[in-house]
């Protein structure tokens, strides 16, 4: 089976009883006061002084939780028992368990813990009882005369009953301990992002990877993903639920919180698309705990001592936190200047594209540059004849295209051929373009040819002043007084 993600405010499926003791029934059937949860019942118990009829080798309900009992032979939890916090688990005989001991019990209660299969649990308590209560080198733990809290627990004994009555749960005694040998603590988490920046609004693919001591992937851990100044694409992987899947993907919903499942590799790879300028991702998870601790009954009113419990499940919370930068925008700077006289010209309009010139340049939010009418966006040159667009996406290839000729440069203006300029943006630097106009040419002679050239008519307008017009009189009657003279002399000379 596999294990659900279980941050603090749900530990409680898992309340392990470690330090007590694998409780032994004085019925064939618990007591009023004891809740036995899945497992079995082996026939006849252990031989020991006082020997009953059954040893129950599964869980216990506490307080409404799962909890499973160690330290062979105490007395088991009531169903209302109350607990403080302890110290870390230790055997039946005060003497702190070995590393990888306290290992495979951590892992196993994480992984197994809130199983409701009776062969695993039987399965869980056997192990559980064998490392916790196992007898001691060169003592005699298996006296079956010794008192309760001084016998040991005979595995061979127990296993052999399991095979007998039931061999499923003596299978699964097999793959707990080979489980918990490969997957035990301490735990790994890390999160490899993109090697480069990435932009906003464009996704690019993370990994998470769980891996166990001996640096191997784990499958089917729960993580969770929390996404900061971005979302997070995980597609049908963000179930919660155990799943056969590669650990691999597809985009389909975004969120900025989800759970996913590890795959057969123990990796998680998932697309994040930033929102804004840091954009993060924190995984969480459940991780088993180096060391198990235990909780101690608050009281002992039977007067027979009670077991330890383990609240947290063996557990301990593992986090992961992964971040990357995002590529500082550019700008575009245009000039629009007279081909002749290099100045500026005001008032020209320029268009925004891409590298091909049809399509809208892309800003650093990750949208289009497009101008209220769903177009590439049109900049206006101020009176120096320059333009300035900022907050351009970096890297990227631009190009600036003319709309329509200014007023004075429309002769040379080819609507099918506009002039324009294009370069590379560069992150956090400015693009310096320039576009230059034809002004048009005004006649200074008319051709000649063989042909009658038409001329072009205008229209002249002419003022007059009242001292013009006495002029005019005065030369119209000198001009009368020298034809009078002229033809008396003609007439003389006859």
């Amino acid at each position: 089976m596999g294990w659900s993600l279980r941050p603090k405010a749900v530990t409680g499926l898992v309340a392990t009883c470690l330090l007590g003791a694998l409780s032994v029934a004085f019925a064939p059937t618990a007591s009023a006061a004891t809740q036995e949860g899945v497992g079995y019942e082996v026939k006849p118990g252990q031989d020991m002084k006082d020997r009953h009829d059954r040893n129950w080798l599964g869980s216990y309900i506490v307080g409404g939780k799962q909890v499973f009992c160690v330290s062979f032979q105490l007395k088991a939890p009531d169903t209302d028992e109350k607990y403080k916090p302890g110290d870390e688990l230790r055997d039946k005989w005060g003497q702190a368990l070995p590393a990888d001991k306290a290992a495979n019990i951590s892992y196993l209660l994480l992984r197994y813990g809130d199983t409701k299969n009776n062969d695993e649990a039987a399965a869980l308590a056997h192990l559980l009882h064998s490392w916790t209560s196992a007898p001691r080198e060169g003592k005699d733990d298996l006296n079956p005369n010794l008192p309760k809290d001084k016998i040991g627990y005979d595995a061979p004994f127990h296993l052999t009953s399991l095979q007998q009555q039931h061999p499923a749960a003596a299978e699964a005694v097999d793959k707990l301990t080979k489980d918990a040998e490969a997957n035990r603590g301490p735990w790994t988490a890390k999160i490899a992002t993109p090697t480069a920046e990435q932009h906003i609004g464009a996704p690019a693919a993370w990994t998470i990877s769980v891996k166990n001591a001996r640096g191997t992937g784990i499958p089917n851990v729960p993580v969770k993903l929390t996404a900061t100044d971005a979302s997070v694409d995980t597609g049908d992987q963000a179930t919660g639920t155990e799943q056969d899947k590669t650990g691999n993907a597809s985009p389909q919903a975004a969120a900025k919180d989800v759970t996913v499942m590890t795959g057969k590799d123990g990796t998680i790879t998932v697309k994040l698309t930033p929102t804004g300028e840091h954009p993060q991702l924190s995984g969480a998870l459940s991780a088993p705990a180096d060391r198990p601790y235990v909780q101690f009954p608050v009281s002992q009113s039977s007067g027979l001592q009670t077991q330890n419990v383990v609240s947290t499940g063996g557990e301990k919370d593992l986090k992961v936190q992964g971040a990357v930068n995002i590529a500082k925008p550019g700008q575009v700077q245009v000039t629009k200047t007279d081909k002749k006289t290099g100045k500026g010209i005001a008032g020209a309009q320029l268009r925004i594209t891409g590298k091909d010139k049809a399509a809208a340049a892309t800003g650093q939010d990750g949208k289009p540059l497009n101008g209220p009418d769903g177009k590439p966006v049109v900049v206006t040159t101020d009176g120096s004849g320059v333009a300035t667009v900022e907050k351009i996406q970096a890297p990227q290839d631009i190009c600036v295209v003319e709309v329509s000729a200014p007023p004075g440069y429309t002769n040379a203006f080819d609507p099918a051929n506009p002039p324009s300029a294009c370069g590379s943006v560069k992150p956090g630097e400015t693009l310096a373009l320039s576009v230059v106009n034809v002004p048009n040419e005004v006649p200074h002679a008319i051709p000649a040819g063989d042909k009658p050239t038409a001329m072009a008519q205008g229209v002249v307008e002419t003022q007059y002043s009242t001292p013009g017009l006495i002029g005019l009189g005065a030369l119209a009657l000198l001009g009368s007084a020298l034809v009078g003279v002229a033809a008396r002399r003609r007439s003389s000379r006859r």
